[in-house]
């Protein structure tokens, strides 16, 4: 007799409820951390715009650095480096990270610290280093310049992303998506399957 696969348990209302605070933590950290900075946030802010005990911020991340690590815990999801066509990466990688920036505020809240905070900047480069290496790993004719080209792709993305998302200049905000692929990826393209120059 064939085993009968059981339904996924139902969490309780406590495990809910903790989801739901913790949710409401970091949604009010990711506020107040791009708003204020690292140095300026504090964690009877962030608790206050919770709407929840300053206590029960320490209880779930214990510091406020282990709140911001877990405010920057972002995942790229990035296309796998085998589905990439090279002749094609250019544009999947620059439309993948527009899509990223406007659908996921922590990108920007990463970029605003990143810009003012050491420990926001290693965050960033950790994240950059660690999930963009293996497409250009991948695509590059030489993989020994794959950190180089990495870093160069990462300036086209992060160069957009600062002046459309965060500085907000108005020429970059009024570009449409598709002008944007249209201009950012033949840079990529080239940063990562040229010839090195």
């Amino acid at each position: 007799m064939p085993d009968k696969e059981l339904p996924a348990p139902t969490p309780s209302p406590a495990a809910r409820r903790s989801d739901t605070t913790r949710s409401a933590i970091l949604t009010a950290a990711r506020e107040r951390f791009a708003a204020d900075g690292y140095e300026r946030a504090t964690i009877r802010a962030i608790a206050k715009d919770a709407r929840i005990d300053p206590s029960m911020v320490m209880r779930y991340y214990g510091s406020k650095e282990g709140l911001f690590a877990a405010v920057l815990d972002v995942d790229l999801r990035l296309p796998g480096p085998d589905g990439l066509d090279p002749r094609e990466v250019g544009r999947v990688l620059v439309g993948h990270f527009l899509d990223l920036w406007e659908e996921n505020e922590v990108l920007t809240v990463l970029l605003r610290v990143g810009v003012t905070n050491p420990d926001g900047a290693e965050r960033m480069q950790g994240i950059f280093r660690d999930q963009l290496m293996p497409v250009a790993l991948r695509v590059c004719p030489d993989p020994e310049q794959a950190p180089a080209r990495a870093a160069l792709t990462a300036s086209q993305v992060l160069g957009m992303a600062m002046a459309r998302y965060v500085l907000r200049f108005q020429p970059a905000v009024a570009l449409p998506r598709e002008e944007v692929v249209a201009w950012l990826a033949p840079t990529v393209q080239r940063y990562l399957t040229a010839p090195h120059p």
